[in-house]
């Protein structure tokens, strides 16, 4: 069993940054893929970022060269850096906790169905 907390969330102006975290517990942290995906109001969840247990990274088009994703196994947590924020990506972010063997590639990362443990999410909202 893993549970996952997600924190950083807040309201900043386009063009800002933040920083989410998603402190997991439980044992065998990096042999789990870990993603974040993320809800607006009136949409399905969508894939925003994935990184695998031995640090393969996927990125959604619209956050690559914005969003960085990031895993420190000692602290058994995961990051993702969000700069350049727009309007758009306004959105309840969720962490989930993937067994490493369900992620192996793009495809794979996009699905929210392989992922087996959920964060309750964190708030992001971004002004224009």
């Amino acid at each position: 069993q893993v549970q996952l907390v997600e924190s950083g969330g807040g309201l900043v102006q386009a063009g800002g940054s933040l920083r989410l975290s998603c402190a997991a517990s439980g044992r065998s942290f990096n042999s789990y893929a870990m993603g974040w995906f993320r809800q607006a109001p009136g949409k399905e969840r969508e894939f925003v970022a994935a990184i695998t247990w031995s640090g393969n990274t996927y990125y959604r088009d619209s956050v690559k060269g914005r969003f960085t994703i990031s895993r420190d196994n000692a602290k058994n947590t995961v990051y993702l850096q969000m700069n350049s924020l727009e309007p758009e990506d306004t959105a309840v972010y969720y962490c989930g906790a993937a067994i490493s063997s369900k992620v192996y590639g793009p495809n794979s990362a996009k699905g929210a169905s392989r992922y087996d443990y959920w964060g309750q999410g964190t708030q992001v909202t971004v002004s224009s």
